[in-house]
C-alpha cells in the first residue's frame, strides 16, 4: 500500500489463525460508511491525518500519492 515491500513471518503467524485479505479499494461500503459518519457512529477524526479545503485538492492528491513521505493515512477534503 505504501510502495515498499514488507515481510510476513508466516512461521509466527500460522499458529495465531491470522487471515490476510488483499484487494483493490472498492466503493461498495461507501453508502454505509457515510451513513455511519452522519449518524455519529464513526469517528473519522481518529484516522484522518491531513485536512484540506476544496481549493487545495491538487495538494491533497500529492500528499495522498506519497504516503511514505507525507505520513498520510486518510486525507479529508473539507468544504468552506
Amino acid at each position: 500500500m505504501h510502495g515498499k515491500p514488507t515481510t510476513l513471518h508466516l512461521e509466527e503467524l500460522w499458529i495465531k489463525d491470522v487471515t490476510i485479505t488483499t484487494g483493490l479499494v472498492d466503493t461498495n461500503s461507501t453508502p454505509m460508511l457515510l451513513g455511519m459518519l452522519a449518524a455519529g457512529r464513526l469517528d473519522a477524526g481518529r484516522i484522518v491525518t491531513h485536512r484540506f479545503g476544496f481549493d487545495e485538492v491538487p495538494r491533497a492528491y500529492d500528499v495522498f500519492d506519497d504516503p511514505v513521505a507525507s505520513g498520510a493515512l486518510k486525507v479529508a477534503v473539507l468544504r468552506g
